[in-house]
């Protein structure tokens, strides 16, 4: 293996340690140095990169307890290469532990000092030989230390679902966040279906099956070629979508013919979803502050044949001029949050986020469904939905939208709650029905929330509600 995909893995690590930008900003940024990598070093990259950021305490605990220099003591940079080399030693059998070594500390010659190039070469090497042995906190004793070392999560978040979900639970989401996603797509039913996209990616990829809640969602673990360069993508026939996302659109329920604002369209994941569901029927306002972003969306459109989206440029911190700005039937509010539901595809944001990040979102995301209610049609509903479980930005927005909005009331979609055990089905399920399919009313409470977990549905975490606004 080069070390071309470490020295590689080491920038994208040393960018995040910032703050200033996500995973995905940094990869979309770095994308040149890393298409040109041979195929196998790209895998390497992405392990080590992924691999570091979702077992980063973890592999700083084992660290800590063989340094007699403290870690926030270490230069970050020196930290990262101690990182991947470990992670290697520990996760990578195929790499022999000499290989891990000694190419981390090459990369340490290229900067630091003989005797740091010393220690590093030292640790690693006391690490390699003594990892297996290192005691963890008792889980007995301080079971929030305990998940929070050996799992490889930051001791807020522990703590917070071990008072939510118990030890046994946390431990269950911990390791499910900590397992290797399969990749999602949904089928472009405006071209294909899901039956003939499984049959045409045979071959391309190991083993696609269909999704168990979504319709049109198919899954994957290994992909042949990445994924733009398949064939199927290159003709529209899919996205690139989480099973989980893929039911926000669902729940928003949009007809044929209806007028709909994607609220935070972002890249357009989901507005291609509802112009699916609408047989590229009615009018769909894709907005967002990102112009960029938009100017992909636009092309991601095209791509996939649909011609009902129309983009908008706005701020949603900035209330809407009422006087100029259309009213809609349907609004899918998909808002900025904290993306602790998604961890399994970006775990940087567990070393990112915190408690007074959370509360703040809460109220940005209040602030932003607040304007978006002065747009929404007598008898329109408002969706919204976050790809965070976290109560600061599920239930207590709910509550606190209502109290502010008693035009609006939360939309029961099912008859009635729905067991594993309910033979019922509703006659009258197609697309443009009021009610939600049998197996996604599953997911909704009874209080009309829909939420999704990872190691409960084998998807990522996310909050949806579906307002209706009074007639």
């Amino acid at each position: 293996m080069s070390s071309d995909a470490r020295s590689t893995a080491i920038l994208i690590l040393n960018i995040l340690d910032k703050g200033r930008k996500t995973l995905d900003m940094v990869l979309e940024d770095t994308d040149s140095t890393i298409t040109s990598l041979p195929q196998n070093d790209r895998a390497l990259l992405h392990a080590l990169v992924y691999g570091v950021l979702r077992w980063r305490g973890r592999l700083d605990w084992i660290l800590d307890h063989f340094s007699k220099t403290r870690l926030n003591r270490i230069d970050p940079r020196i930290l990262n290469i101690l990182r991947i080399g470990l992670f290697q030693i520990i996760f990578l059998n195929r790499i022999p532990v000499s290989a891990a070594v000694n190419t981390s500390v090459e990369m340490a010659k290229s900067f630091a000092a003989p005797w740091t190039v010393r220690f590093v070469n030292a640790l690693l090497r006391k690490s390699a030989a003594g990892h297996k042995s290192v005691p963890f906190p008792n889980p007995d004793e301080n079971p929030i230390s305990a998940l929070a070392a050996k799992k490889s999560f930051p001791q807020w978040l522990v703590k917070r679902w071990h008072q939510r979900f118990g030890f046994e639970e946390t431990e269950k989401l911990c390791d499910s966040i900590n397992s290797i996603p399969p990749i999602t797509l949904r089928t472009n039913t405006l071209i294909t279906t899901r039956e003939y996209l499984i049959q045409t990616m045979k071959g391309a990829v190991g083993k696609p099956e269909p999704t168990t809640y979504s319709p049109d969602g198919i899954f994957f673990f290994k992909s042949k070629k990445p994924i733009r360069e398949l064939e199927a993508f290159k003709n529209g026939f899919f996205q690139v979508q989480d099973e989980a996302a893929q039911i926000v659109s669902y729940v928003l329920r949009p007809k044929a013919g209806e007028t709909v604002l994607d609220a935070c369209a972002g890249l357009g994941g989901k507005t291609g979803h509802i112009a699916q569901l609408m047989q590229n029927r009615g009018s769909i306002m894709a907005m967002d502050k990102d112009e960029k972003k938009l100017l992909r969306l636009e092309s991601v459109m095209f791509q996939l044949g649909i011609s009902n989206v129309k983009t908008r440029i706005h701020n949603l911190e900035v209330p809407f001029d009422v006087g100029s700005f259309p009213f809609f039937d349907r609004v899918l509010l998909d808002a900025p949050c904290s993306g602790l539901g998604v961890l399994r595809r970006n775990p940087d944001i567990k070393w990112r986020m915190s408690k007074n990040k959370l509360d703040c979102l809460s109220k940005r995301q209040v602030k932003f469904l607040d304007h978006l209610a002065g747009v929404v049609k007598p008898s329109g509903v408002l969706v919204y939905s976050v790809c965070s479980t976290e109560p600061e930005e599920n239930e207590d927005v709910v509550k606190t939208f209502l109290k502010k909005h008693p035009e609006f009331v939360i939309h029961g979609l099912c008859s009635k709650p729905i067991d594993g055990n309910d033979t019922e089905y509703w006659k009258n399920t197609e697309i443009g029905s009021e009610k939600l399919p049998l197996q996604i009313c599953r997911l909704m409470n009874q209080e009309g929330y829909l939420k999704t977990f990872p190691h409960r549905n084998h998807m990522d975490g996310f909050f949806v509600v579906c307002f209706k606004r009074k007639n």
